[in-house]
């Protein structure tokens, strides 16, 4: 099992962990984390743009005016896509993007994502984090002792304080254990993981 320091939230370090092997270091395969970010980012599409097509159109199916004779070009019915107002032709239809990914890859390609963070050295364990109150400036305060300016946040439990302190500050996103996932790992240059949200992970991945 690979140890790790664990820090304090002035940047100490204050003892050792040790982390899972089966699940901080796996071999890394980019084609399935590719696979699971690119189902993830699907999956967050609305999927509503829609336009009406001619049948949804309201207006008469009349003939504007005759086939021949009048020396214009040929028109059908005032819904024709070619008049202002008619059906749009091959618009978009409200549609489903999500790709549906096998949950033992989905679970796979967690592990690799963390095991990235643990090979880049972009891993950061503190004890804990702690706010008296609720307050942007001694959070930022912390980050930068942590030198973690951009990084995710993993939490073992809901801090409400974290959560309202953190709110302003760019580059910043606290997650709890259960939400963690590949795409927002690998997005953060830096992964801090509070030292009860360990337990949690091994829990879920192990």
């Amino acid at each position: 099992m690979a140890v790790v320091d664990v820090v304090n939230i002035a940047g100490d370090v204050v003892s050792q962990t040790e982390l899972n092997d089966s699940i901080f270091n796996v071999p890394v395969k980019k084609s399935v984390l590719h696979q699971v970010v690119i189902a993830q980012l699907a999956a967050k599409r609305a999927g509503t743009a829609s336009v009406k097509h001619r049948s949804d159109v309201k207006g008469s199916r009349h003939k504007l005016y005759r086939q021949k004779g009048t020396g214009r070009a040929r028109k059908g019915d005032i819904k024709s896509p070619i008049l202002r107002g008619g059906g749009v032709a091959f618009g978009p239809d409200p549609r489903d993007y999500s790709k549906k990914v096998p949950k033992k890859v989905r679970k796979l390609a967690l592990k690799m994502a963390l095991t990235c963070k643990v090979q880049d050295q972009q891993l950061v364990v503190v004890d804990k984090i702690d706010l008296d109150e609720i307050k942007t400036k001694v959070f930022a305060g912390i980050i930068k002792g942590l030198d973690a300016e951009k990084a995710l946040i993993v939490t073992g439990e809901k801090n409400e304080r974290l959560d309202l302190s953190s709110r302003n500050v760019p580059g910043v996103k606290i997650l709890q254990t259960q939400g963690i996932n590949v795409y927002d790992i690998l997005k953060y240059p830096k992964l801090v993981l509070v030292q009860p949200a360990i337990e949690g992970i091994e829990g879920r991945l192990g």
